[in-house]
């Protein structure tokens, strides 16, 4: 099969099509055929080795995908051949990728796969960052990078839930921002009292959202770290007292399996409410792949991006 190959640590242009073995199901997996990949800013982050416990080069890329099953493993009931699904797991910038059915789901009915990448990583983290963060109505939440494909979907689901939606993103993408449904938009933290902060940016802007978080009860969740590394100490959290909480979608999926379940029934009920509309990512053919991780990179792209096998 073809495959996207990451051959260094230097970035997304080392990025090669290989051509590979097929992989094969094992006990409790699925084999799927690829029909779209997800991209993702982790992705990147790997190329460069500087996503913690991420793959050593080389490795295939990817780790969201959707398409067909086309074989199953040993002891595996829960899915048949033919159906159509979305999962998380490594090498899926690919023609094909082994599934653990732990980490798969049916596509919502109507929806292509490319429609539906997205849902079991930037919404289902957007929903855990806020359900973690334990949001509610009437509160003030700040979505940090805000027009990418977790800030665009809790916008959306902060709305929902009854709260004054802050956002932060770049200045020309300020009014995508509010489309999806942000009440005010900045291009850095603003100077408030806030309930709830995404924070998914790190670096320079971690400090600042530490400060905004409402001392005592304030939450911030953290989530991402484009911007690179920061620190917090015990003093700074004894003298400017906020909630901090920490979120890696695969360590709650490996950790707390029940709650992830319970994710995937919340996000499939708003599905059916009309609360999560099918995606429209921009696709790439998987030989544009290392095209897409640099537009990625330059923060010049909005909402989601996809590579077709």
């Amino acid at each position: 099969m073809r495959a996207l190959q990451q051959t260094s640590r230097h970035g997304p242009a080392d990025l090669r099509l290989v051509d590979i073995a097929r992989p094969t199901a094992g006990p409790g997996e699925i084999l799927v055929r690829v029909t779209a990949a997800g991209v993702n800013f982790a992705d990147v982050m790997q190329t460069y080795s500087t996503y913690v416990d991420g793959p050593t080069a080389p490795y295939v890329a990817g780790f969201e995908a959707a398409g067909e099953v086309v074989a199953l493993g040993p002891g595996v009931t829960s899915f048949a051949h033919g159906d159509q699904v979305l999962g998380i797991g490594p090498g899926a910038f690919a023609e094909y990728l082994v599934l653990s059915t732990s980490a798969a789901m049916p596509l919502p009915r109507g929806w292509s796969g490319e429609q539906s990448l997205g849902l079991m990583l930037n919404w289902a983290t957007a929903l855990a960052a806020l359900r973690l963060g334990r949001v509610a109505a009437g509160e003030t939440v700040l979505v940090q990078a805000a027009a990418g494909g977790v800030g665009q979907a809790a916008v959306r689901l902060a709305r929902h839930f009854g709260t004054t939606v802050l956002a932060t993103a770049s200045p020309a993408k300020h009014q995508l921002v509010r489309t999806a449904g942000a009440h005010e938009v900045f291009a850095t933290v603003p100077d408030r009292r806030i309930d709830v902060i995404l924070e998914s940016v790190g670096g320079p802007d971690f400090a600042r959202s530490l400060a905004a978080a409402r001392p005592i009860t304030g939450r911030v969740v953290v989530y991402g770290m484009a911007g690179g590394d920061a620190t917090v100490t015990n003093r700074a959290l004894n003298f400017r007292p906020v909630q901090l909480i920490g979120l890696h979608l695969g360590v709650l999926m490996a950790e707390a399996p029940d709650l992830f379940a319970e994710l995937l029934d919340e996000l499939t009920g708003l599905i059916a409410a009309g609360v999560i509309p099918p995606g429209s990512p921009t696709t790439y053919a998987l030989a544009d792949g290392p095209a897409a991780l640099a537009a990625l990179e330059s923060r010049s792209t909005v909402g989601k991006l996809a590579l077709r096998p």
